[in-house]
């Protein structure tokens, strides 16, 4: 059996407020290997987003830890982590999170010129290409729809060739066919790169496209939904 990409041992989060101890993860844990998919579904409010932010790093739980490619992120300090999240880690977000002073191009361009590539430039211009913008290299966000906005996303996550990409609600922020077409430019890509893939969604027929399906409940994984 393959070793996985992700492995989430006994995650725990809590927090503390004005009641007392707030429990928003519960000892979660799974495992992904390379190429797989997993949809974390959930209602709002269930830790859905939190547990992502800790598979990349971003947030440390209260107790367990997560493995990215056998690396221990949580033995790490922050500024190793984050080279880490630089080499093996996408992200795609509901608010797009591009940069409004960069063009389409330059926002693409910069996770690669972050890695010290020289090709920045020409790996940009062809994935925008690939997603369809190859004619809004110079826009900028402001400039351009939702949708377009979510593949300049797509192409700034792709381009590094990431181990792993994350995704939180892709398709919040737009209307169901733009959605549609996003997401199966998404799988699409995802699909060419190898890359093993965790997004959260509300969105029950996205969901159904991935390989798992990960349901919390009450900071619980609902085992049974993870089912092959």
């Amino acid at each position: 059996m393959s070793e996985p990409i992700i492995a989430v041992e006994r995650v725990t989060k809590q927090v503390q407020d004005t009641s007392g101890t707030l429990t928003i993860l519960h000892e979660i844990d799974f495992s992904l290997t390379a190429r797989q998919s997993a949809a974390i579904v959930g209602a709002s409010g269930s830790g859905k987003s939190t547990l992502l932010s800790i598979i990349a790093g971003l947030d440390t739980p209260s107790s367990g830890t997560v493995r990215l490619a056998g690396i221990d992120l949580f033995a790490l300090d922050e500024d190793r982590r984050a080279a880490v999240r630089a080499e093996k880690l996408g992200f795609v977000f509901q608010s797009f999170q591009l940069l409004t002073n960069l063009t389409a191009l330059e926002n693409v361009m910069l996770p690669l010129e972050l890695q010290g590539r020289h090709d920045a430039r020409e790996r940009a211009t062809e994935m925008l290409g690939r997603v369809g913008l190859g004619e809004r290299l110079r826009h900028y966000p402001r400039v351009l729809s939702g949708g377009e906005q979510q593949r300049v996303a797509l192409a700034r996550a792709f381009v590094v060739q990431p181990a792993v990409l994350l995704a939180d609600e892709p398709t919040g922020s737009l209307d169901f066919a733009t959605g549609e077409k996003v997401m199966e430019l998404m799988f699409e890509l995802n699909r060419e790169a190898g890359t093993t893939l965790v997004l959260v969604t509300h969105d029950r027929g996205i969901a159904a496209r991935c390989d798992r399906q990960l349901r919390i409940e009450a900071g619980r994984v609902d085992f049974g939904a993870m089912a092959m």
